[in-house]
């Protein structure tokens, strides 16, 4: 059975760490003012549509946190400050989303949003995947829509990970692919942060970048979680975040949304 280990990293310097501090405490009040002034547009599937549960359970809880959360990408609906998201491409096919998402702000979303930004799921990039391929195509189209919406500031996310699935017949079918050698999670997690690597290199420095596997891998007391895979440490989603391996479940999401609204409320503060 897949071993996992944590262990202290430091983390490298990233520009979202210019614009965002680390907590929501932290968050002063001015950028959450600025926040609920911004129009973002969020094209996602499930783990996304996780993800604006746990902002929703957020604001709830943050009477500071101002925001009007809509599942619309039309742009005659987005007349006022909000976070609009809505389901982009189909899943296991990455180039139907980037696709998808150029085609949602051609259509008119482009010029009226502040922040735009969506993300692939696990399943678009698995271990059989060509990560450079993929990204190429990324950087292309996002590069494209930064020239052609020049007021427009675009986020970039990395791919989410798995971890192993607890208990239950999909914990055990995982385990006994493991022992016998069939690719599984970790196969998968090595091509998701192959891509990582490439956007983090790419964007890291000077755009901000919500890293979804980084901190889906790290605990709340800052330990990467990962698995030995032959002499490689293979990143995996910490398993409290999730019941099926893939999924948020209540702290995961609520771990994930913390993060995205500390950078989205950095981000609106330059707009």
């Amino acid at each position: 059975m897949m071993t996992l280990s944590f262990e202290k990293v430091k983390m490298k310097k990233r520009y979202t760490d210019k614009i965002a501090p680390h907590s929501l405490g932290e968050v002063r009040a001015e950028h959450w003012a600025n926040l609920s002034r911004a129009k973002i547009f969020f094209g996602r599937q499930s783990v996304g549509y996780n993800i604006i549960h746990g902002i929703a359970d957020i604001a709830d809880q943050y009477d500071q946190i101002e925001l009007n959360i809509v599942e619309t990408h039309a742009p005659a609906q987005v007349d006022r400050p909000m976070l609009a998201h809505a389901r982009i491409g189909r899943n296991t096919d990455p180039h139907s989303k980037i696709e998808s998402f150029k085609n949602i702000m051609n259509a008119g979303l482009g010029q009226k949003v502040d922040i735009a930004f969506f993300k692939f799921c696990y399943v678009d990039i698995m271990r059989d995947s060509d990560a450079q391929e993929i990204f190429d195509a990324y950087a292309a189209a996002i590069e494209g829509l930064k020239l052609r919406y020049s007021t427009t500031k675009f986020l970039h996310v990395t791919v989410p990970l798995c971890s192993m699935p607890r208990g239950g017949k999909k914990g055990l079918k995982q385990a006994v692919k493991s022992l016998i050698g069939i690719p599984g999670v970790l196969d998968d997690n090595i091509m998701r942060e192959r891509y990582n690597e490439l956007l983090r290199n790419a964007y890291s420095q000077a755009e901000p970048i919500f890293d979804i596997a980084l901190m889906e891998s790290t605990t709340p007391n800052g330990l990467k979680c990962h698995a030995a895979k032959r002499a490689q440490n293979v990143p995996v989603m910490v398993p409290e975040y999730s019941d099926d391996g893939g999924h948020l479940n209540a702290r995961g999401r609520k771990r994930m949304a913390e993060q995205l609204l500390i950078i989205l409320a950095g981000m609106a503060g330059e707009c």
